[in-house]
């Protein structure tokens, strides 16, 4: 069996548990192959006693069963520019604040590890959404998993972003952008935007914008299949687009179609845990002593 790690840096105060996640991965007999920036950083705190391979691309070749996110959820969603289309399942191990998709705390490792070697897990599918351009913005990696966002750029102004559904009109947004959100992406930015939670599986997407001028405008939902096409005007002539972290200026003259990925994400979900359990943990729902 073959195992990636990729993660960002840490706080010192996980170094004990990944150093006992390698020395168990390494106990069990599983090849480890870790991202060279993250080797970098562990080779500074821990030491290997086997040889490590390494990687800045993954290849079919490679072979990898499993890829294990080290850090939040931005980490997460940077592992998946690496696994792409290649149906590598990512397990999240959570070392940032929050996590929702990077669900497994510190105290949680050596069980889901044990789950993950045991075959005792089940495999979520995530959807993604994919950035169709003229220009072809971002290449190979244009997708997302959580969202893609339109904002503003070097300006107090507002946009205006003119949003089309199926090639029907919907709205003109002046607002400082506009979110268009997976179902994993509900609980992130869309989520601070007034959006709603949506559960993985649900096939919809969320349309929500980022403080807009008319207070009467809310965030809305759509089919999953539906193709979106967006139009942005702006006084400085540049807006962004991100896609997750990774963002790009582009000229407001510029059309953006945004629709499904044709492939999906694959996340491990180890036993006992579940989208539903996760959010009431991490949101604290139950805490309030009068429930």
């Amino acid at each position: 069996m073959k195992i990636a790690l990729f993660g960002n840096e840490f706080s010192p105060n996980y170094i004990k548990y990944i150093k006992h996640l390698i020395q168990k991965l390494e106990n069990e007999n599983i090849k480890i192959l870790v991202q060279q920036q993250f080797y970098d950083f562990l080779q500074e705190n821990i030491s290997f006693t086997e040889n490590i391979q390494t990687f800045d691309r993954i290849s079919d070749q490679d072979r990898i069963d499993f890829l294990f996110s080290i850090g939040g959820d931005g980490t997460l969603l940077r592992a998946v520019t690496y696994v792409r289309e290649s149906n590598i399942p990512i397990l999240g191990i959570n070392t940032g604040r929050l996590g929702f998709i990077s669900s497994i705390s510190t105290d949680q490792i050596d069980d889901a590890v044990d789950h993950v070697l045991n075959g005792d897990y089940k495999i979520r599918s995530r959807t993604l959404l994919e950035l169709e351009t003229e220009n072809n913005l971002f290449g190979t990696t244009n997708f997302a998993l959580n969202e893609v966002a339109i904002v503003k750029k070097d300006t107090s102004s507002m946009i205006r972003i003119d949003a089309f559904i199926d090639d029907e009109f919907l709205n003109s947004y002046w607002a400082d952008g506009l979110l268009i959100s997976t179902p994993t992406g509900s609980t992130g930015y869309s989520l601070s935007c007034g959006g709603p939670i949506i559960l993985p599986g649900t096939k919809n997407v969320i349309i929500a914008p980022i403080a807009p001028h008319n207070l009467n405008v809310r965030p809305i939902i759509i089919n999953e299949k539906c193709k979106i096409r967006l139009k942005v005007e702006d006084r400085d002539q540049l807006a962004l687009v991100s896609l997750d972290s990774r963002s790009r200026a582009f000229d407001s003259s510029l059309e953006l179609i945004i629709k499904k990925a044709d492939f999906k994400i694959n996340l491990i979900e180890p036993k006992d845990n579940s989208f539903i359990t996760t959010i009431r943990t991490k949101l604290m729902w139950g805490s309030d002593k009068r429930n």
